[in-house]
C-alpha cells in the first residue's frame, strides 16, 4: 500500500482503499451535493485537513466521536476523518428525543460530538447532560457555543495525519443506535470486519464486473464507473453502507440532502445515477410521481430496496417502471447484511415462483442463516417458523458497554435477530413478524422502539399499563398506535399524551391514535398480549371498513 507516495506494510483499511482511488485521476468527480462538487484531489485534501482538525481537539485513537449529522458532503468526509485518525464513529440519528439522545451520548462514551448546525441545540443539550463532558463541534457556524470544525480544518495541513495504529480485531470502530429501553439504549458495535467485507467485495468486483448477485449489502458495482445516490440517512446503516460501497469502488457519490420524490427524480436524471438504495416509502413515492414513467431514467442500473417490509405488488410495479434493476436486501443494525435478492435473480426466479416476491432473498456471501426455536440452538426444518439467527462478518461484536444484552443476543458467533421467519427448500428467507416489536414508520422508514415508548408512557399520570403497536398505514407501511390502561377516575387526555410523547421522544414516536382501556389483555405469564390487541384492532378496522 502507498500512502503519501511511500510504501508501507501497515494493514489496509477501507479508508486506505478510498484514498487509493482518490490519488488516481485527481480531477474526476468524487462527491456531489447540489452545486457543490468535489474532485478526488479536493476530497482527499479536505479529508486530511478534517483529520488534523479533529486531532487538534485532543482526540486520541480509540476515542468515541458522536456524529449528529444531516445528509451533506461534509458529513461523509467527517465520518471518514474519524476513522482516518483511529477514533470510533458513534452515529447519532435524528429520531431520538432529548432523553434518549442524551443517554446515547453518555453510554457511547463520546469524547466529542460533531453536529450539523440544524441539530446544534439538541446536540448541545445532549452533550451538556453527559458526565463525560464531550467537546461540541459544529459542521459550520452554529447558534450554540461550539467550535466550527470546518473553519478549524481550513487552517490545518492537507497531508495525511501520521502515527495512527491499526484497529485491533476486537476493537469497536463503529457504533449504531438500535433502540433499547428508556434511558438505556442498545448500541450495536462493529469492528473492522464489516469494512473488510466491503473491500473484499470491491476486489471481487474489480476481477469480475458481473459479480455475485448476493454480494455484501447490495449488488456489485463496476469499479469506478458508477454514480451512486445516497438518499437514506448517512447516520443509519443503509446510508452509511451505500456511501461507502460507492467510495471503495471509486464511484462518484451524490448526496441527497432530503428525500422528496420530485427532487430525487431530478437528481437521478440530472446526475445520471446508475445505482441507489431506497426504503419502501421512498420507492412508493417515486412510483406515484407523475414523471416516473418507463424509460425516464435510462442510466439507472440498480435500485436496492430494504429497511422494511415491501409490498409484493409494489415491487412488481417497480420492475415494470424501472426494468429488471430491482434488488432487495435484509439486515439490521446488529448485522448490516443478512440476505439479498439480486436484480437478475429476482426477475428470473419470481417469474418461476411468484411467492418469491414475498421473500427477502438468500444469505449473502460469507453469511449463514438458521431458523431456531426460542432458547434452542438446533435449526428448525424447512418452512418451520422460528427466530432468524445469523452468523458472518457483518454481525456485530456485541452491544457497546452492555455485556448482559450481548450475552442474550450472541451465542457461539450466532446472532439471534429477534425477527421471526422461515426458510424454504432453496434457502430463500421469508419474514413473518418482528419479535422485538419495532415499528417501522415515517417517510424514511425509521424505527420506533416500542419499549422506549411504553416506558415513557408509564411515567405519565394516570397510566397503569401501556402497549405500542405498529398498525398498517398506506403511506408509511406502519403507524404508531398506543393502548393505555388508565387508573380508575383518572382523566387522561389522548391529545395531551401525544403532546408529551412528542416533546420527550420526538415526532416519529407521536401516536396516530391513543386508545384508553380499563385494562390491557395479558398472556398466561402476565405479559401484555399484543397479539390480542392487534387482533382487536384488526377486527375493529374491518368492521369500520364494512
Amino acid at each position: 500500500m502507498i500512502i503519501n507516495g511511500q510504501q508501507t506494510t501497515a494493514p489496509r483499511t477501507y479508508v486506505d482503499r478510498i484514498l487509493e482511488h482518490w490519488h488516481e485521476n485527481e480531477d474526476a468527480e468524487a462527491l456531489v451535493q447540489g452545486a457543490r462538487r468535489l474532485t478526488r484531489g479536493e476530497a482527499r485534501r479536505r479529508l486530511f485537513s478534517l483529520g488534523h482538525a479533529l486531532r487538534g481537539q485532543g482526540l486520541e485513537p480509540g476515542d468515541g466521536v458522536g456524529l449528529f449529522l444531516a445528509n451533506r458532503v461534509d458529513s461523509v468526509l467527517v465520518q471518514l476523518a474519524v476513522h482516518l485518525i483511529g477514533c470510533r464513529v458513534v452515529f447519532l440519528p435524528p429520531e431520538p428525543g432529548p432523553g434518549e439522545l442524551a443517554a446515547l451520548v453518555e453510554q457511547s462514551r463520546a469524547r466529542a460530538v460533531v453536529t450539523d448546525p440544524l441539530f446544534a441545540a439538541r446536540a448541545a443539550d445532549a452533550a451538556g447532560r453527559s458526565v463525560h463532558a464531550p467537546v461540541l463541534l459544529g459542521l459550520g457556524p452554529c447558534d450554540q457555543p461550539c467550535a466550527d470544525l470546518l473553519a478549524l480544518a481550513d487552517a490545518c495541513p492537507e497531508t495525511r495525519p501520521e502515527g495512527i495504529p491499526a484497529p485491533a480485531a476486537d476493537e469497536a470502530v463503529t457504533v449504531l443506535y438500535t433502540g433499547g429501553t428508556l434511558g438505556r439504549p442498545k448500541l450495536a458495535a462493529h469492528s473492522h470486519r464489516l469494512y473488510d467485507t466491503l473491500m473484499d467485495r470491491a476486489d471481487d468486483t474489480a476481477d469480475d464486473t458481473a459479480g455475485d448477485t448476493r454480494s455484501a449489502f447490495f449488488p456489485a458495482m463496476a469499479a469506478g464507473t458508477d454514480r451512486v445516490l445516497a438518499a437514506t440517512l448517512l447516520t443509519h446503516g443503509s446510508g452509511h453502507l451505500t456511501s461507502l460501497q460507492a467510495l471503495v469502488t471509486g464511484s462518484a457519490l451524490v448526496v441527497l440532502p432530503e428525500f422528496e420524490a420530485g427532487a430525487a427524480l431530478a437528481a437521478l436524471r440530472e446526475e445520471r445515477i446508475t445505482a441507489t438504495m431506497f426504503v419502501p416509502p421512498m420507492m412508493y413515492a417515486l412510483l406515484d410521481h407523475p414523471e416516473c414513467v418507463p424509460g425516464a431514467l435510462p442510466a439507472l442500473r440498480r435500485i436496492v430496496v430494504g429497511g422494511a417490509a415491501t409490498s409484493p405488488s409494489r415491487l412488481q410495479q417497480a420492475v415494470e417502471v424501472f426494468g429488471p434493476v430491482l434488488s432487495q436486501g435484509y439486515g439490521q443494525s446488529e448485522a448490516l447484511g443478512i440476505a439479498a435478492f439480486g436484480a437478475d435473480e429476482l426477475a428470473a426466479e419470481a417469474a418461476r415462483r411468484p411467492e418469491l416476491w414475498r421473500s427477502c432473498g438468500r444469505a449473502i456471501s460469507d453469511t449463514e442463516i438458521e431458523i431456531r426455536a426460542e432458547d434452542d440452538t438446533a435449526a428448525l426444518a424447512v418452512r418451520e417458523v422460528g427466530e432468524v439467527c445469523v452468523r458472518g462478518r457483518s454481525v456485530m461484536l456485541g452491544y457497546y458497554e452492555d455485556p448482559e444484552r450481548t450475552a442474550a443476543a450472541l451465542h457461539d458467533g450466532w446472532l439471534r435477530t429477534g425477527d421471526m421467519g422461515y426458510l424454504d427448500a432453496e434457502g430463500y428467507l421469508y419474514l413473518v413478524d418482528r419479535a422485538k416489536d419495532i415499528i417501522v414508520t415515517g417517510s424514511t422508514s425509521d424505527n420506533v422502539y416500542s419499549r422506549v415508548l411504553e416506558d415513557f408512557l408509564l411515567t405519565l399520570p394516570g397510566v397503569r399499563n401501556a402497549a405500542a403497536l405498529g398498525v398498517p398505514d398506506e403511506d408509511f407501511g406502519e403507524a404508531v398506535q398506543v393502548f393505555l390502561a388508565t387508573a380508575e377516575g383518572a382523566d387522561v387526555d389522548p391529545a395531551e399524551v401525544g403532546a408529551a410523547v412528542t416533546a420527550e421522544l420526538g415526532d416519529l414516536y407521536t401516536p396516530r391514535k391513543t386508545v384508553l382501556l380499563d385494562r390491557l389483555p395479558t398472556t398466561k405469564v402476565g405479559k401484555v398480549d399484543k397479539k390480542a390487541l392487534r387482533a382487536a384492532w384488526t377486527s375493529a378496522a374491518v368492521s369500520a371498513a364494512g
